[in-house]
């Protein structure tokens, strides 16, 4: 599908898109369906042994399909399993092991229950110690199939709907945490909500950009066949060249493509960053922000974990990137019907930092 993007005139982006990256409503319905009978017999079945001290408190649909981002047969999902009643994060990295053979187990007595429609396959464990679990579900009917993994979070939040304020002190405790711990970023998943959040409610054309980017972003992934750095970076990048290219609900998706590869030509530039969910206002947090942010560029960071630059960590792999988005830059689909190339949207390479 590379040829066909690439020889995609501009003004077609939008048809390119509905024909070829929106994932299958009845499938996606389907899915959905039965990890809500996941979720719900997890969260009744875990733990329930009362020599267990710990309990699920939530279980949340995540990935691609939780946030609305999932691609025509790139689909996947994650099932994260919140569990509290731990003394510290310590403690959860501690006995993470045991909450995973917990719910293989359980997930395995579903599967004999035959109650989910869809193929319900639990993947052949090849390291018995594996600290996640993968299944697949599958419609034969369809021809469609989804990978979903299994992941742990502490339920550090809370009710998600407090405001900002109420979650002062977690953000401290958190970032004091995994600073001391040497652990920043390892426990992003506690934020799964506030990341789902975070795209709620935007606009369909910018979910479809972001389908798009991300279709570009896997066409790169299988031509290289190196690390590149995380997807979540390019949809992250995708919803900042939007806000301060364009923020209307109707925009000229080949702009907004145009501006997200640009973007990633000058990744050493980037510093993005988000006052959503956290902000400068507490000391502490501000002086751990400031230093996040003199970290070496690209960064940016997890709109609702600071701890975490989704873009570090993979040099190589953003300049692998960049290579690619110069090369697509000069295709069809950024030009104009009388030959001429879009214009990309005037957007800063870097957010001002308070002092």
């Amino acid at each position: 599908m590379a040829q066909k993007l690439s020889s995609t005139p501009a003004r077609e982006l939008d048809k390119f898109i509905e024909d070829n990256l929106l994932p299958d409503t009845r499938f996606c319905d389907e899915v959905r369906a039965a990890i809500d009978i996941m979720c719900k017999f997890l969260k009744e079945k875990c733990f329930g042994d009362t020599s267990h001290d710990v309990r699920v408190s939530k279980v949340v649909k995540g990935g691609s399909l939780g946030k609305g981002t999932n691609l025509n047969g790139r689909s996947d999902a994650e099932l994260v399993v919140f569990v509290n009643n731990l003394s510290s994060f310590e403690d959860h990295l501690k006995r993470w092991g045991e909450f995973i053979q917990e719910i293989k187990k359980q997930l395995r007595k579903l599967q004999r229950e035959n109650i989910i429609q869809l193929e319900f396959i639990i993947k052949s464990e090849q390291w018995p110690n594996s600290l996640a679990h993968n299944f697949r579900l599958r419609s034969p009917d369809l021809d469609q199939e989804m990978e979903c993994d299994v992941l742990l979070a502490c339920d550090v939040l809370g009710d998600v709907s407090t405001n900002k304020r109420s979650k002062l002190s977690m953000y401290k405790k958190f970032i004091a945490t995994c600073t001391l711990l040497g652990l920043e970023g390892e426990f992003s998943t506690c934020f799964t909500e506030l990341q789902q959040n975070f795209l709620k409610d935007r606009p369909d054309k910018l979910m479809n950009l972001i389908l798009l980017v991300k279709h570009w972003y896997q066409l790169c992934k299988e031509k290289l066949g190196r690390p590149l750095p995380p997807q979540y970076a390019l949809e992250l990048l995708t919803v900042y060249a939007w806000e301060r290219g364009s923020g209307a609900p109707e925009f000229n998706t080949a702009q907004g493509f145009r501006t997200v590869l640009q973007l990633v030509t000058i990744y050493r530039q980037l510093r993005i960053y988000w006052t959503v969910y956290y902000d400068f206002q507490d000391q502490d947090i501000s002086k751990y922000l400031h230093s996040q942010l003199r970290r070496a560029r690209p960064v940016i960071l997890d709109p609702a974990d600071p701890t975490r630059n989704v873009a570090g960590g993979n040099p190589l792999g953003w300049w692998l990137l960049a290579q690619e988005a110069v090369a697509w830059l000069k295709y069809s689909c950024f030009s104009n019907y009388d030959k001429s190339t879009v214009c990309s949207w005037k957007v800063p390479t870097e957010v001002p930092v308070p002092m």
